[in-house]
């Protein structure tokens, strides 16, 4: 029974990966900060759960780690431009130098989830692959570029390293999101009737079910070394390359009711449509359509196991933390509240 080391592992795609990986047999020992709360993985006696900050890792978090998977990062773009330096310093140099302990320690597979949209712009009859040049046009979409940079470098015969570049996640989870494309189009038209979104819905965007990206995560863990060693493999399938507004169109149609489309912003000028023909022949298949992550969020908002909450838009809860934790600063006094010291 390997034991796999998941940083990042209380977010959107962890909380769904972890429950995976122990279903399959694996030991797993998980590293997060829990910026989303501590109790979205269930106690299972295979699990291990250590809370410490990417940044600072250690060769000991490492010990008997048989693979790692880094997906510790600050998502989304609108909070990679608004926290810059902690994007560069988790997205970037913190997965480097995890790629580089896991080595050192011994362990035998590392595995990068990175994104599509360091694609950025491509011409609109492009299915870009793995090897057309990339266009990174964020903060995040740059620092995902450079951590494959320099995570690449470090394969070798003894150390396989993958890098998955994944498409925009949709579906349900149990650290919802609902500031991702579909998302949030199918909770606006459940909630209020009126799907947002963004200008002019002309642009392409590649999409994956969070489940799916899980999966291809878990595949690579034991995929045939000399087939994927210092690769990079997109995440997805050609059935979910959709233009903007069409995929809106198609949520709404799905989500019971009467829907309007409520257009917002200034044109994007992100439009990439990805080809997935490279990790689709070594055997992986994502099966999941927009439909299918629109009827789990629907059935998740009717029963009351999710809602659109500040905990749900990344952003907003990173800037909460940020306030409150100014507030308690500007507040206590002699490390107290209420109650007085000394």
């Amino acid at each position: 029974m390997h034991t796999i080391l998941v940083t990042g592992a209380g977010g959107y795609i962890g909380t769904t990966l972890v429950p995976l990986l122990l279903e399959q047999g694996y030991r797993v020992r998980v590293i997060d900060r829990f910026f989303f709360g501590g109790d979205l993985l269930e106690d299972h006696p295979a699990l291990e759960v250590v809370r410490e900050d990417c940044r600072r890792l250690a060769p000991e978090h490492f010990d008997g780690i048989d693979a790692v998977i880094d997906l510790v990062a600050i998502s989304n773009d609108p909070s990679g431009e608004e926290f810059q330096t902690a994007t560069w310093e988790i997205n970037h140099a913190a997965r480097v130098r995890c790629a580089e302990l896991a080595k050192a320690g011994g362990a035998q597979r590392y595995i990068l989830p990175s994104s599509c949209s360091i694609y950025g712009f491509q011409p609109p009859e492009l299915r870009a692959d793995e090897a057309t040049a990339t266009n990174p046009l964020t903060t995040y979409a740059k620092a995902n570029e450079r951590a494959e940079q320099g995570v690449l470098p470090l394969a070798d015969e003894d150390f396989c390293v993958i890098v998955l570049r994944q498409a925009t996640i949709f579906g349900f989870s149990p650290r919802m999101r609902f500031d991702l494309a579909i998302n949030g189009m199918t909770f606006g038209a459940w909630k209020e009737g009126r799907l947002p979104l963004m200008r002019d819905g002309d642009q392409w965007r590649s999409m994956v079910h969070v489940r799916d990206a899980a999966e291809a995560q878990i595949f690579m863990l034991t995929a045939e070394s000399d087939r994927i060693n210092g690769e990079i493999f997109n995440v997805g399938s050609d059935g979910n390359n959709y233009q903007i507004g069409r995929l809106g169109q198609r949520v709404a149609d799905r989500v019971p009711g009467d829907v309007e489309i409520a257009w917002y912003g200034d044109p994007d000028h992100r439009s990439y449509r990805v080809c997935f023909d490279k990790i689709e022949a070594l055997g992986y298949r994502a099966t999941r359509t927009a439909e299918d992550g629109v009827d789990e969020i629907c059935a998740a908002l009717e029963n009351g196991s999710t809602d659109r909450t500040i905990k749900t838009i990344t952003l907003d809860w990173y800037r909460a933390l940020r306030d409150w934790q100014q507030v308690v600063r500007d507040t206590e006094l002699d490390g107290a509240m209420l109650d007085i010291r000394g």
